[in-house]
């Protein structure tokens, strides 16, 4: 008979918002398959302590932790653990509670930390066996300890992720802050110089400063040249000669000028002061980064690591190589752990050697775009000269709102108009375009957009007839339109389909066009995410939140019904961020055997002491099983044993400031649509595409391929990656 297997999780250095819901996944996927999981409390202090700072968890032990920030389990500094005693007492309170696999969520110290424990392993047993603390047996046992590392930093500087527990939220705290001194910096024609975490990582700086729309960035992988002050003062001089009440420089802390002098914001403070004439203020955010509820990504993406580090560890055998479970294009990553410590190391160590090339290609391809763009969007002067013969490229949006269609608006005006082209807006979507409502856009039109729900240009759903396509292409020869970027959701891509297949009879059609996807439902094809979908779901996961508060006096279940369509992506998502024990997806349908396994299942769960059940339905999920109905049954079949209460939440998902992520990924979009206009039109071509992000790159595929990509009637892609990730949540929802 096999023995019982028992797995540590302990976090440990820095806290990091999403930790709580990672502890969560790995024990109740624990749980899931039978395994008995503990937590270690205060990190590696409390394995040194051991006693009750090792303790057995049930399901409901970390029920209501998701929200939280922080991690309820505690981290501390620990000197003993780097000492070898430490971590002898250490592995006898392992061995006291059968402990020999542990999940360790933390940094590169704390990962490097169990390493060294793990190598030392074998060693321990033998002189805990020689001192008489354990018995042979016990240490035949367990004669190999098998580790699993996920990386708890918001600084987003580990190899082998693209993200880092924690970043997500700590860049929604940056942003926050940058979009309020913004306000507060415009009422006084003021700069700001906001400081951020970073020793020698960039991200937060350099993402913050996208999201942010602000001037200028300093980050430690790529110092600025000789001479940059100048060049900063220019950029912000400029600015203000276009109209801008605001400049706002973000500096990483662990920035330098290429000698590797450091570069403090209250330097860049001073410089802005005595060569501007400006009053310049300067902001650390500090540790209010680490702080507040996690965003839904850091939910979501930590619950996916947690229940992926389980299942490596049950797979795991003494003679595995220890793995670091990231992620790689919102999918599971596994890479060797030490290997990634080694290379992130590396990166700080080429910093110091001043080899900024070389760190920069560390960081990886998508760090150096966004750097590009950044410099790109923060160089389009607004004193830009037109060329001798500039194109004509006009910007449209298209559909159901989403936020960061803003975002993508001015991101498109600014570049367009540094290429040298004449940027056109179009006012009220194709139905502007049928009437003509088109105007010229400057620079100092789209100032404030970045941090701007909605849509300023205006958008509806309105497709085009076959009858008013002469009307649209009259219009393009009009205003003498040599390129279209079409910003929108399902209907804007219809209409770019139906304009595009028109072209033999209309030659006015016949430009380079790019669809750039946005929508809240992420239902369009050729992207795995779409401009807006982010922010629909911190909005549904925040009002999950609330609705969780509300339910806390009661025993009650919630029917909370989200849009999407018939794209699940939005209840299954929101789901596995908000802890919710049932979804219905237009996927799956429901049917009558499924309600009544829920109700059994939700009388089982209420019986054995929960107080609270939370089910999510998308809005189609089934036309005659609706919201009402689901809610109307329960509490019917309730007898009286809970409450049951529904809630639909309606348009307040495409409402809102756009969310971090949708602003970067509206501006990285939009730098590919203006470069993709570009490039055609200088090569005289006319090419119809849709563009949008698949593993991790922006991608385009023609128009005419539209059709083969879709599920027509259902209005959405073929293929859905996030469907795959229907077990965790099932696995999480039940013990």
């Amino acid at each position: 008979m096999s023995r019982p297997i028992s797995i540590g999780v302990m976090t440990s250095g820095g806290d990091a918002q999403g930790m709580n819901a990672a502890v969560r996944a790995v024990v109740r996927t624990a749980i899931h398959q039978g395994v008995a999981v503990h937590a270690i409390y205060e990190g590696y202090q409390g394995m040194v302590d051991g006693g009750d700072r090792i303790r057995l968890l049930a399901w409901d032990d970390v029920g209501s932790i998701l929200h939280r920030g922080g991690t309820v389990i505690g981290t501390a500094r620990c000197p003993a653990f780097r000492e070898r005693e430490g971590r002898r007492r250490a592995a006898r309170n392992l061995l006291q509670s059968g402990i020999d696999r542990l999940v360790i969520i933390g940094g590169d110290g704390s990962l490097t930390g169990a390493n060294t424990f793990r190598q030392e392993w074998p060693e321990l047993l033998a002189e805990l066996v020689q001192a008489g603390e354990i018995d042979e047996a016990t240490a035949r046992d367990h004669a190999a300890l098998m580790i699993v590392g996920l990386v708890g930093s918001i600084d987003n500087d580990m190899v082998g992720t693209d993200m880092t527990i924690g970043a997500d939220s700590a860049l929604h705290r940056i942003t926050e802050a940058i979009d309020a001194l913004t306000s507060t910096a415009a009422s006084h024609q003021r700069s700001f110089v906001v400081e951020v975490m970073g020793r020698h990582c960039g991200y937060l700086a350099l993402t913050s400063a996208i999201a942010g729309g602000t001037d200028y960035v300093l980050i430690p992988e790529n110092p600025p040249p000789v001479g940059w002050e100048d060049r900063m003062c220019e950029m912000l001089r400029h600015g203000r000669a276009a109209g801008r009440r605001d400049s706002i420089v973000v500096v990483a802390e662990g920035a330098t000028d290429q000698e590797g002098h450091p570069i403090s914001g209250d330097y860049v403070r001073q410089v802005l002061e005595e060569r501007l004439g400006e009053d310049t203020r300067v902001t650390i955010l500090g540790h209010v980064q680490r702080g507040g509820t996690p965003s839904v990504y850091d939910r979501w993406m930590s619950t996916l690591v947690g229940h992926a580090a389980v299942e490596e560890l049950l797979a795991a055998t003494p003679d595995s190589e220890p793995q670091l479970i990231g992620v790689r294009f919102n999918r599971i990553h596994r890479a060797p752990l030490m290997q990634c410590v080694e290379k992130t190391r590396a990166v700080a160590a080429t910093i110091a050697e001043k080899n900024y090339a070389k760190a920069m290609d560390i960081r990886g391809g998508s760090f150096t775009a966004m750097f590009d763009i950044f410099k790109k969007m923060a160089e389009a002067l607004p004193s830009v000269t037109p060329t001798t013969q500039p194109r004509r490229i006009a910007v449209l949006h298209g559909a159901g709102l989403a936020p960061g269609m803003n975002t993508a608006a001015r991101a498109a005006v600014r570049l367009g108009r540094d290429r040298g082209h004449v940027m056109l807006g179009v006012r009220g979507s194709f139905e502007g375009l049928i009437n003509g409502k088109i105007e010229e856009l400057n620079w100092g039109d789209v100032e404030g957009w970045t941090a701007l729900g909605g849509a300023e240009l205006g958008s509806t759903r309105y497709v085009p007839t076959t009858e008013q396509l002469y009307t649209v292409a009259r219009t393009l020869e009009t205003h003498q339109v040599d390129g279209l970027l079409v910003i929108g959701g399902w209907k804007a891509y219809q209409a770019i389909y139906k304009i595009h297949s028109e072209r033999d009879r209309y030659p006015a059609f016949k430009i380079p066009m790019i669809c750039l996807p946005a929508t809240i439902d992420n239902n369009l094809p050729g992207s795995e995410l779409s401009i807006g979908a982010d922010t629909a779901l911190n909005v549904i996961v925040e009002a999950l939140d609330r609705i969780k508060q509300s339910a806390t006096a009661a025993r009650r279940c919630f029917v909370v019904e989200v849009m999407g369509r018939h794209c699940g992506y939005l209840a299954l998502m929101s789901g596995l961020a908000g802890g919710a024990e049932r979804i219905y997806l237009p996927e799956e349908g429901i049917t009558l055997k499924d309600l009544q396994a829920d109700v059994e299942r939700m009388l089982t769960s209420f019986r054995t002491g929960r107080r609270f059940y939370l089910t999510i339905r998308n809005e189609q999920a089934n036309p005659q099983y609706t919201t009402d109905f689901l809610a109307r049954l329960f509490d019917q079949e309730s007898n009286r044993l809970f409450d049951v209460r529904q809630a639909i939440l309606g348009h307040i998902q495409q409402g809102g400031n756009p969310s971090p992520f949708d602003r970067i990924l509206a501006t990285r979009l939009a730098a590919h649509g203006i470069d993709f206009l570009t490039e055609e039109l200088e090569r005289g071509s006319a090419g119809g595409v849709f563009a949008g992000l698949v593993e991790g790159k922006v991608s385009n595929f023609p128009i005419k391929l539209m059709p083969d990509m879709v599920d027509l009637p259902n209005r959405r892609p073929l293929e859905q990656w996030w469907l795959s990730l229907r077990s965790v949540l099932q696995a999480l929802a039940q013990p």
